[in-house]
């Protein structure tokens, strides 16, 4: 019995959350002028779905809140009242309320108790007509005076490049702080395991700060760590400890309650457990390499002696790809589950820093496998925080360079051959060249004579390079770029700038599709087979000895249509040693923007590989991105074309 409510709790988690979604989504467009009646009715639906679910399995904090605002959404829709910007407002916020209570219910991370009140007491000073200063002021005086913070991170946190160390320092900057340590977990130094993170803080800051700063401090690593914020207690009282999250596995079941705008579609769709699908794409990658298999020792077989046995399983390999097609695209969702949250997060910081903002998205139904949507989100918030808070000027320094006082943020999405490319860009001032370069030569990094705006640029990447010259709310911290890439590259992507001074910056993303299943070039280097990810080559050539040349201080380059491009050889960089081949040959491939030709002794052929996690089971590899197993059961590793382009242009501290 206790099995069959968890899957009901599963499904209320999932549906509220849509809603919630839906709500937000509903209420931004109301607040944006688009007063269609249908968008209140959507919203007042998804705010009853949540209020009898939520009551229905005892829930009776979320139920009393959407029914306070269940009650004002009537009104408006009925016409009883005219939507007031306070009434949007307050609106808004019990959306973040509900989430946060939310997560409390299903993950037992707690909610702050007076943020349910203050949001309370707003829709019930909406509903009485008493929005007033006087009211506000109310609402203001209700941050606590101090709060307990217990801050845990995970070993996510610090693989990502992130230091708590510069957290907490940043805490400081918002009043006084007393810190903490717990180290009850520390084992001794024999049993210490450097991929684990065993120490805790708890953390006491005084004064009346509002909660909005503290989670901006933990932003970025919110997903990174075990985190809980609540108001300051009695001296009696315990410091806070954070409450591990128990995830409800999501499951096929009826639903608990029908969120705004599903309709007709709930009968032509199921909500399967992801944990379900992840166990169709392994069995489908073990197909994969059992068809490699078959494939590799049929071309031993005489073709006139197994012609039908050959028909048979090219037959397969077609069903195979088909079926490893099908079963990935289960996985896949618009990436507009990741654009639909921009939307506020714009609309919260331009208010806050007292600028005109206006966000364009395109491709939103540019399909992405969902584990990457997940991870993709922290690091375009990441990247149009900056925008906003870096990028896009003042409204009247917009006006005294000609431009319309309304900044432009662009969120853009689509495919590129087997890779999706996300674009965030704005119409701000764009990086300052001199600045950067004066801030490289301060913190003693070499920087090339004559460098172009790319190689500039490139210098951003660095960890905790900033050119801001104050720490905001939002950014200026030192934890930036360098951070945003470190997170795309572990996705297998890469990134790439383009700014022009006075007129704007474009971010570039490109990750793979999938991180299941890719095409690949098998080539062979000192007896070691090697894969390629097909869609970074370009081709393979056998070059002339005119042709290669050595250049002091580059290494060797290879000279392709009056292009230099720099040699790597695959064999010297992984250390299998060998023989020198006299005759080599190379596969030209490009990342990070960047062509480089890399030196193989064979190329072997083209298939489709089944990608291993090998950082899961061993370790980070430097140059390698993943293993797969070949049609013979071996082992070949493969190549991080990205990571070795970067090691070839990493500047290093002079």
């Amino acid at each position: 019995m206790s099995m069959d409510l968890q899957r009901f709790h599963a499904t209320f988690f999932e549906e509220s959350r849509e809603g919630l979604d839906a709500m937000e989504t509903g209420l931004l467009a109301l607040e944006g002028g688009q007063l269609d009646p249908e968008i209140i009715n959507s919203v007042f639906r998804a705010a009853h779905s949540i209020k009898g679910g939520a009551g229905t399995f005892g829930f009776n904090t979320i139920a009393d809140l959407t029914h306070v605002l269940e009650t004002l959404l009537d009104e408006l829709r009925a016409g009883k009242r005219a939507l007031e910007p306070a009434a949007v407002d307050a609106m808004l916020s019990s959306v973040d309320v509900l989430r946060a209570l939310l997560r409390e219910v299903e993950h037992g991370q707690p909610a702050d108790p007076q943020a349910v009140q203050a949001v309370t007491a707003r829709l019930e000073a909406v509903l009485s007509g008493q929005t007033t200063p006087a009211t506000a002021a109310k609402v203001e005086d209700e941050t606590p005076d101090g709060w307990q913070i217990g801050f845990a991170p995970s070993p996510s946190l610090f693989m990502s490049g992130n230091d708590p160390l510069r957290i907490i320092r940043e805490l400081e900057t918002l009043g006084p702080l007393e810190v903490a340590a717990r180290a009850q977990r520390l084992p001794g130094f024999s049993q210490l395991d450097p991929l684990e993170a065993y120490l805790a803080w708890d953390l006491g800051l005084t004064g009346k700060v509002p909660r909005s700063k503290i989670e901006d401090t933990f932003a970025w690593v919110v997903d990174d760590c075990e985190l809980d914020i609540r108001p300051a207690a009695p001296p009696s009282l315990a410091a806070p400890t954070p409450t591990p999250a128990v995830t409800a596995a999501a499951a096929p079941a009826p639903a608990a309650a029908t969120p705004a705008g599903t309709g007709h579609e709930a009968e032509s769709s199921i909500r399967v457990s992801v944990d379900k699908v992840d166990a169709l794409i392994n069995l489908v990658g073990e197909l994969v390499i059992t068809q490699a298999m078959l494939k590799q020792v049929s071309g031993a077989l005489e073709p006139t002696h197994a012609e039908q046995l050959l028909a048979g399983l090219d037959l397969l390999e077609r069903n195979t790809r088909d079926l490893q097609e099908a079963v990935i695209s289960v996985r896949m969702l618009p990436v507009d589950a990741v654009f639909r949250r921009f939307p506020r997060l714009v609309r919260d910081l331009s208010s806050r820093l007292g600028k005109q903002v206006r966000l364009r998205t395109i491709g939103e139904g540019t399909e992405l496998d969902k584990g990457l949507i997940e991870k993709i989100a922290d690091p375009l918030v990441h990247l149009v925080r900056n925008s906003i808070d870096h990028g896009l000027e003042m409204p009247d320094v917009r006006r005294a360079a000609g431009k319309e006082e309304t900044g432009s943020i662009t969120l853009a999405a689509s495919h590129q051959g087997g890779h999706i490319v996300i674009e965030v860009s704005d119409d701000g001032r764009g990086f300052n060249r001199d600045k950067i370069l004066q801030k490289a030569h301060e913190r003693g990094l070499n920087v090339p004579d004559n460098p172009t705006d790319a190689q500039v640029w490139d210098l951003i990447f660095q960890p905790g390079f900033s050119t801001a010259d104050a720490v905001t709310e939002l950014s200026g911290r030192g934890v930036g770029m360098d951070v945003v890439r470190r997170n795309i590259q572990a996705l297998g992507g890469e990134v790439q700038l383009e700014s022009h001074t006075g007129s704007g910056t474009r971010v570039l993303i490109r990750l793979p599709l999938t991180l299941a299943i890719l095409d690949g070039m098998t080539v062979s280097v000192a007896g070691e087979t090697l894969i390629l990810p097909l869609a970074y080559v370009l081709e393979a050539l056998q070059p002339q000895a005119e042709d290669i040349r050595t250049m002091a201080g580059e290494g060797r380059v290879l000279r392709v249509r009056g292009e230099y491009l720099p040699i790597v050889s695959l064999s010297q960089s992984y250390g299998y040693g060998g023989q020198v081949n006299d005759d080599p040959l190379v596969v030209v491939v490009e990342g990070d923007g960047q062509k480089i030709a890399l030196e193989v002794d064979e190329l072997l052929g083209q298939q489709q590989v089944v990608v291993k996690n090998i950082e899961n089971n061993y370790r980070r590899i430097a140059g390698v991105s993943g293993a797969t197993i070949l049609g013979d059961g071996r082992v070949a590793l493969i190549v991080d074309i990205g990571g070795l382009v970067r090691s070839l242009r990493v500047p290093q501290a002079a």
